[in-house]
């Protein structure tokens, strides 16, 4: 796989997380997320270890503790930045929420600057793009925003990223299917505590039914199981802030969802010209990440 290739990966990655917003519409208001995350991040463990369990008892034996410590300090951070922006939309409605929460990009590169690492100038053009966007798509709404919730969503961006620039380090180490497994079952673990704190009769207050069975499965293969995994496997190969610029393709998607997918299954927003111009800003600065490594074999690619 080379720099393209996993770029593309990224991209398709963001095109099955943008879809997120259409599963949960089926999914009742008085389900925690929590207990989604439960299900959803738990029936993603079994079936990531019931189709690769050989190979992640390998992984696991050759690197033992180090993995194992690595993979749970990913799951907190993923669950933590999960949670922040979980109580960060209550300042927002979802579309600036998600345009805030897509500022981890300027974050990122802070944070390699920090830790003296190399940040190229086409990354930069593609932040400031990115960033002249989320800015032209909020617009006044942030100034009708709330400082605390503005802050929660700034923690919320930090935490984030610093979980890409890891989980982009040990991608680099470790087998992605392996790391995948791993995450989803402390971030399970995490998030099943939280459940059990605020409803402790957990299972039995979800209102079953073939859609929401559905939906949860749904939602476990497609966004946890095969997305998270294809995400580590292009992180491989890609870099932190690229793929963060990628990963701002979401807003675009969900958009384009929005205004065309009919009301039985999303609620449908009317197209404003900030949130287009700032989406046609998202997909200039992005196309300059994905384009910017040629295709083909050689020196510049490794085999996932």
């Amino acid at each position: 796989m080379n720099r393209l290739q996993a770029n593309l990966c990224l991209v398709c990655v963001t095109l099955c997380w943008s879809t997120e917003v259409i599963i949960f519409a089926c999914i009742p208001d008085d389900i925690l997320p929590f207990a989604t995350t439960v299900i959803t991040s738990g029936l993603a463990a079994l079936i990531l270890f019931a189709c690769f369990f050989k190979r992640i008892r390998q992984e696991t034996a050759k690197y033992g503790k180090k993995l194992l410590l690595r993979c749970l300090l990913l799951g907190v951070l993923k669950t933590a930045y999960d949670v922040l922006f979980l109580y960060g939309l209550d300042y927002f409605d979802v579309s600036t929420g998600a345009f805030t929460f897509s500022i981890t990009v300027v974050v990122i590169p802070v944070i390699l600057l920090t830790l003296k690492k190399k940040v190229n100038k086409k990354t930069w053009v593609s932040v400031i793009l990115v960033l002249s966007g989320i800015v032209c798509a909020l617009g006044s709404s942030l100034y009708n925003t709330q400082i605390t919730g503005l802050l929660i969503m700034f923690i919320g961006c930090t935490v984030r990223a610093f979980f890409i620039v890891k989980l982009n380090e040990y991608a680099k180490e470790h087998d992605p299917v392996t790391i995948s497994a791993w995450i989803s079952v402390i971030v399970t673990a995490i998030a099943f505590g939280i459940w059990v704190a605020l409803q402790p009769a957990t299972f039995a207050t979800i209102p079953w039914s073939g859609t929401v069975i559905a939906s949860l499965f749904i939602y476990s293969y497609f966004i946890v199981a095969f997305a998270q995994t294809l995400n580590i496997f292009a992180q491989k190969r890609a870099t932190a802030t690229g793929a963060t610029i990628i990963y701002s393709l979401e807003i675009v998607f969900s958009l384009i969802w929005s205004y065309t997918l009919p009301e039985t299954l999303i609620d449908r927003a009317e197209p404003s010209l900030p949130h287009v111009i700032g989406a046609l800003f998202i997909v200039a600065g992005s196309l300059i990440e994905i384009l910017e490594f040629k295709g083909g074999r050689g020196k510049n690619e490794i085999r996932a």
